[in-house]
């Protein structure tokens, strides 16, 4: 119980990267032992959400850039090789599910908020389930709670209808049994997604690199050997 609520707060990004979770107060909240909550959060911990810290307690996970570059470069590996899987195999019920779901997607976009991400996320986690591989499915449902996490910190405001549409079309090639284009409009899908992320911004540069160019220009060098000399004639 405790796992299932603390895992659903942070993918609905209610307990924000980096929030303190400390044992006492989770327990308190709800009724139970500090070992049992200890428990919980060591499996987030095992799933990338949260992160122990010795003598310091635990916290929600705050990856860094490249680390969120890492998990969705990944994610699109696994994704791919589940739409693969799926492409022409899922049967009527299985399409049926994709379809509730996405109705629970479109009713949540005129509402907005975390409702919106998280169910965004877990028809990435649908695909995974419907492909009956247990490990891709495990991975599947690690690397996309990750991605929420980053979404979070990274991520800029976008609209939810695009991520709908884009959904609507992955059910369609699916159906039809298209591989090419099944794996294409993944791909386009987590790309878009990675982009949302602001994962495609250039890494931070070195100062030294950045300030190189200024010190060589505007007669910068020649007063910093005049002010040398000046102190040391």
């Amino acid at each position: 119980m405790v796992y299932r609520a603390l895992r659903h707060a942070i993918i609905e990004q209610a307990l924000a990267p980096g929030s303190k979770l400390p044992e006492d107060a989770i327990g308190e909240q709800f009724g139970v032992s500090r070992t049992l909550v200890r428990e919980a959060l060591a499996r987030l911990e095992a799933e990338g959400l949260v992160t122990l810290r010795r003598n310091r307690g635990a916290a929600v996970a705050y990856p860094s850039l490249e680390e969120a570059r890492d998990v969705f470069t990944v994610r699109r590996t696994m994704e791919m090789l589940a739409v693969e899987l799926l492409c022409g195999q899922l049967r009527e019920h299985d399409i049926a599910r994709l379809e509730a779901h996405l109705a629970s997607e479109e009713d949540a976009r005129h509402r907005g908020g975390a409702e919106s991400i998280r169910l965004a996320g877990e028809f990435h986690l649908l695909l995974a389930e419907l492909t009956g591989n247990a490990l891709l499915n495990r991975y599947v449902n690690e690397l996309a709670s990750r991605c929420s996490l980053i979404l979070a910190i990274y991520g800029r405001p976008h609209s939810a209808e695009c991520a709908v549409q884009e959904h609507r079309q992955l059910i369609d090639a699916l159906r039809e049994g298209d591989i090419a284009r099944c794996r294409a409009l993944m791909d386009e899908h987590l790309a878009a997604v990675m982009d949302r992320a602001l994962l495609n911004r250039p890494p931070p540069r070195d100062v030294r690199d950045v300030l190189a160019r200024y010190a060589e220009t505007g007669g910068l060098a020649a007063a910093a050997r005049k002010t040398r000399k000046h102190r040391n004639p």
